[in-house]
């Protein structure tokens, strides 16, 4: 993509490459919005990947739950990676807040600096056989649906290979 679009999600599996395919999108950088949280050793070392894998002109904030507010705030000149739109439901529905997916998809829509959303696909696997698991699926495949419905540009990535789902033409 020559000219980054105004607000392009990625989607992906596990391990699909979705994240570094995002960075790539901001290779010059801009604010990494990170919702995972060092809750125990292995997911320390996910985020110490992550922050290895990322070059010097990124400045990093981290909030797992707040994610309005941490948009409201980011500065309005730079570019913005989330990473990720399932982290974040994940943590909202563990501590039993309210999510609210338009609000968030105005607050991305008016954002003038380009913005790029790291989301997990959740539809292509089986149906979780408990009520924890239905609820994140069915939370972030709305979420990715309304997100998707207001990106510009939207991007699947599978093995590390992506496939674009969405492309709108940039002025």
């Amino acid at each position: 993509m020559s000219k980054l679009a105004s607000l392009t999600l990625v989607l992906g599996g596990q391990r699909s490459g979705k994240s570094a395919y995002a960075e790539n999108l901001l290779c010059e950088g801009g604010i990494y919005l990170a919702t995972g949280q060092a809750s125990d050793p292995e997911m320390n070392e996910r985020i110490k990947i992550h922050q290895a894998r990322r070059g010097a002109g990124w400045t990093c904030i981290e909030e797992p739950l707040d994610l309005v507010e941490a948009l409201n705030r980011m500065p309005r000149d730079k570019p913005v990676l989330l990473d990720s739109l399932g982290l974040w439901v994940s943590n909202m529905l563990s501590e039993n807040r309210a999510l609210d997916f338009e609000n968030i998809a105005n607050i991305l829509d008016q954002h003038p600096a380009p913005i790029v959303v790291v989301s997990e696909e959740v539809g292509l696997g089986l149906i979780p056989m408990n009520k924890v698991g239905r609820s994140f699926v069915d939370a972030l495949g709305s979420a990715n649906q309304i997100i998707a419905a207001r990106a510009d540009h939207v991007v699947l990535v599978t093995a590390g290979l992506p496939q674009v789902l969405k492309a709108q033409t940039q002025p």
